[in-house]
């Protein structure tokens, strides 16, 4: 194929017509794309290879997307990880998210779609990659449920006053994941509203 002119996205799907699909779209785009229609054959690249983005269907024969994620410790994967998902398939996506996915794209999509989530994604993973650790990735919340990686990373750019649009662009999701991030960030910790959440990092920021 020559030079790449972006790197390597890894497609996952059993579906010949999706993986097509994929392959052209990101391909016009400048991305080598290396398809595989399960999970044992991308984990046998994938351990030793990294892609700079990875397109993983929930449903593939043999492990679920869900444990393709466990299998690759997808919050230390060291690229960011889209769930592909039908629109019944909310529930496993949001699983998915808990498992280290970055994000879930909803099937039928446009390809214009996907490069721009892909664009996206890939900036901010290298932005938040490269940048130094922040204060909130090293505050404690004692007695509260352990927040994610992603999580805190969420709760950094509310407590900087980020709007979901705002904190969505700067890591590369959707405002509608920053939103379930929040809520289960406020969970967690038992706030009532952002106030009280930014009030809660403030103090721990003290400690």
């Amino acid at each position: 194929m020559g030079e790449l002119a972006h790197g390597e996205i890894f497609v996952v799907d059993d579906d010949p017509a999706i993986r097509e699909m994929l392959s052209l779209v990101l391909g016009a785009a400048g991305y080598d794309v290396i398809c595989f229609a399960d999970g044992a054959a991308l984990l046998s690249v994938a351990r030793t290879r990294s892609p700079i983005c990875m397109l993983l269907d929930v449903h593939i024969p043999g492990q679920s997307g869900i444990d393709i994620l466990k299998e690759l410790r997808a919050q230390d994967y060291p690229a960011p990880i889209f769930i592909i998902s039908g629109s019944g398939d909310i529930a496993m996506a949001v699983d998915a998210i808990r498992s280290g996915a970055l994000d879930f794209i909803e099937k039928p999509f446009r390809g214009s779609e996907i490069i721009e989530r892909i664009e996206g994604a890939i900036g901010a993973f290298s932005r938040r990659r490269d940048a130094p650790p922040s204060k909130t990735q090293s505050m404690h919340f004692p007695g509260r449920e352990p927040l994610t990686r992603r999580e805190r990373e969420v709760l950094e750019l509310i407590a900087a006053g980020c709007s979901n649009k705002e904190a969505g662009r700067e890591l590369g999701i959707s405002p509608r994941m920053i939103e379930d991030h929040r809520a289960n960030i406020m969970k967690k910790l038992s706030a009532r509203n952002a106030t009280e959440l930014v009030r809660m990092v403030l103090d721990a920021a003290r400690t």
